[in-house]
């Protein structure tokens, strides 16, 4: 019988799920959903705070402020309200309303960003707040999720060893890209230890992560208008790039096998689906991570008149649901 004493002593990490039957590849889903936090975010915020308090950045009466999209200002508002300390979410008006009530009701003060920068979108409108915020005052101490090695550094040594214990044999990994601390992490990871393991990220179309033009992005989680500090696609493979109706209806078409996923999960099966069946995967075993789970969506990707109104009526019909050629 598990007893905690502290919200970030529970992460299950051990359960998958066969894709198989839904999608017709070997793809294995990692649910990084099952902990406190309800996403993998736990994992970075909790490095990172342990990083900023060994070296004393952190400390009583500090104020913790970052940039979030949503589930990493979750986790650190679970972290900040278990440890002591006071939480600043800057984020915008594509975070759900869902996670930012969370945010608040772990006693987080949420600061939305109305309007997006004029070059860098809303994430540089975002940094622009927090980064006046510690200027005004040094009580307040940035974690910068962007550029923090904590935040790879968490994956190098937890998410990705775990993938490389259950699947030996590893062919191909997909993994999504937002900060890029999750790919950055396992694919470092998978570079020095298994290189034979193909890593092949998963962007969404309007990113400029991998270049591009910047494009409208509703569904949060993966994507940037400013190319993330952190990144070195030295590391990376391939890149798949992801319009947001195909997330929308792989999230929809894994609710309709009993599986209840966020938006980044969606971007990611999608991205997964399309490039095995472009590379002729029949026989390829493969991973994909799912970030988190489809709770905090409920007003958005699984809201047909929010999608209707962003997407068009048919977003949902029957004969478009269907991501992916092999479906059983």
């Amino acid at each position: 019988m598990p007893v905690i004493s502290g919200p970030t002593d529970f992460n299950q990490e051990q359960l998958y799920v066969d894709l198989r039957a839904t999608f017709g590849h070997n793809i294995f889903l990692k649910c990084e959903g099952f902990n406190f936090a309800g996403s993998i975010k736990l994992k970075a915020a909790t490095e990172m705070v342990e990083a900023a308090e060994r070296d004393g950045t952190l400390k009583p009466g500090s104020v913790l402020v970052e940039s979030s999209s949503g589930n990493l200002g979750v986790a650190l508002s679970m972290i900040a309200a278990s440890r002591g300390y006071r939480f600043v979410c800057v984020t915008d008006p594509r975070c759900n309303l869902a996670t930012r009530r969370m945010m608040e009701a772990l006693g987080s003060r949420v600061h939305i960003v109305s309007e997006p920068d004029a070059t860098g979108g809303y994430l540089a409108a975002r940094i622009n707040y927090v980064r006046a915020l510690c200027a005004s005052d040094e009580k307040y101490v940035w974690l910068n999720q962007y550029s923090n090695p904590a935040n790879w550094r968490s994956h190098y040594r937890t998410t990705a060893p775990a993938i490389a214990r259950e699947f030996p044999h590893l062919d191909v990994l997909f993994v999504g890209a937002g900060t890029t601390g999750t790919l950055m992490g396992c694919a470092r990871y998978f570079r020095e230890w298994h290189p034979s393991v193909r890593i092949v990220a998963v962007d969404a179309v309007g990113s400029v992560t991998f270049g591009g033009p910047p494009g409208r992005r509703m569904i949060p989680g993966l994507g940037t208008n400013v190319r993330p500090p952190m990144l070195d696609e030295s590391y990376v493979d391939d890149v798949v790039r992801v319009e947001e109706p195909d997330t929308v209806r792989a999230c929809h078409r894994l609710a309709r096998s009993g599986f209840m996923f966020g938006g980044s999960t969606g971007t990611v099966v999608s991205g997964a689906t399309r490039w095995l069946d472009e590379h002729d995967g029949r026989d390829l075993t493969t991973v994909a991570i799912a970030p988190d789970l489809g709770e905090r969506y409920l007003d958005t990707v699984y809201q047909t008149n929010w999608l209707q109104d962003l997407y068009g009526d048919d977003i949902l019909d029957e004969d478009v649901v269907s991501v992916g050629s092999h479906a059983a």
